[in-house]
């Protein structure tokens, strides 16, 4: 049976997952939520906060006070009228579950429990993450980053010759949560998806001359001791700059427009290329672009190649950083990816730009 949630407490998970201070594995371990409905919350409320989540249940809401009282006068009664709770008490199960007072020694919790119409274990239960799955993921990240052309298929040969006996349809749910996809040429590359605009790659044969020149976005999978992040980066292609980055625990639009708005604060490039995800096809994302007259150039479905320096950028922060510190945390894994842009933009010296700093490259023009 489908769960029903009330407004407040889908504000409540919202808000949390707005504050990005846990990873969505984290909050659906703590509030016994799926991702996908903690992701289209948050969607929800960010796009309008003053009527978050308000429906034709309000007025259940507004008397929702006035029904707890009674019910615990009731529940104090020695003789306790069932009818009238299974009449009155139209609340979700978790709302049952906060009304059992663990500290009541009158009311054994069993009775509780039974009154609610709840059965006892399910106040004892305590929603964890599944740790063999984030297991699993890191292996993945780690052979994907070493050999991003591996589908699922030799994903699942890896991990079962690792001692992990998955199949193949776990292994392709866990890439697609990821967002990992194998790099190889697909058929039908060219076939736009309804209301997905595709647009053609324009840096076929182009020679880079000068920063700003063109810039590239693409989205990465930042593994974490309990969840996981997505990260964003916008770079400047001739001088390797890292323009701007952000962080989510969903994969929505919002930190894309954050990063790219950032980016602009240092200037505007003529060309600006990602993949085809749906966050940098989506009308905002392209629109903000159009508002730029920035011309959109997109990659080839399954091919990494055309957005070579990005892929090497998740390399180097890969293995230089977050392998290297294993992240705790959310609030961690910000501050070490932080801090790696910072040394890469500033003290990382490249060897294809003779050994300079992307920032010496970067602002050479001003010089």
């Amino acid at each position: 049976m489908r769960k029903s949630y009330p407004p407040s407490f889908k504000a409540k998970v919202a808000l949390e997952a707005i504050k990005e201070q846990k990873t969505s594995a984290e909050l659906t371990s703590q509030y016994q939520v799926h991702p996908g409905q903690i992701r289209n919350w948050k969607a929800a409320a960010q796009k309008g906060l003053i009527d978050l989540f308000s429906d034709k249940r309000k007025g259940k809401e507004q008397d929702k006070d006035g029904l707890i009282s009674e019910l615990y006068r009731q529940i104090g009664q020695q003789k306790v009228d069932l009818d009238w709770l299974k009449k009155n008490l139209d609340l979700p199960h978790r709302d049952k579950v906060s009304l059992i007072d663990k500290t009541n020694r009158e009311i054994s919790i069993s009775h509780q429990a039974e009154l609610l119409g709840i059965s006892r274990s399910s106040i004892y239960y305590e929603p964890v993450v599944d740790e063999y799955d984030l297991l699993l993921m890191c292996m993945i990240d780690e052979q994907y980053t070493r050999m991003p052309f591996y589908g699922s298929r030799k994903m699942k040969a890896i991990l079962n010759k690792n001692g992990h006996p998955v199949n193949r349809k776990h292994v392709q749910r866990l890439m697609r949560q990821m967002g990992l996809e194998a790099i190889y040429p697909k058929p039908h590359l060219s076939r736009p998806g309804a209301n997905h605009p595709i647009y053609p790659y324009l840096l076929r044969g182009l020679i880079l001359t000068q920063p700003d020149q063109v810039w590239a976005a693409d989205i990465t999978y930042i593994r974490l001791q309990r969840g996981w992040l997505y990260l964003v980066a916008i770079m400047d292609w001739f001088s390797r700059y890292v323009l701007s980055w952000e962080t989510s625990i969903t994969l929505e639009t919002d930190f894309c427009l954050t990063a790219l708005e950032k980016a602009f604060q240092f200037s505007s490039p003529g060309i600006f290329n990602t993949d085809q995800g749906s966050q940098f096809t989506s009308v905002s994302f392209t629109d903000m672009l159009k508002g730029k007259e920035v011309s959109i150039s997109m990659d080839g479905r399954g091919r990494a190649m055309d957005n070579i320096f990005t892929e090497r950028l998740w390399r180097s922060l890969k293995y230089e950083e977050v392998y290297i510190r294993d992240y705790q945390c959310v609030s961690e894994g910000r501050q070490g990816i932080d801090h790696y842009f910072n040394f890469y933009n500033h003290e990382r010296p490249h060897q294809s730009l003779n050994y300079q700093t992307p920032e010496e490259v970067y602002f050479q023009r001003a010089a």
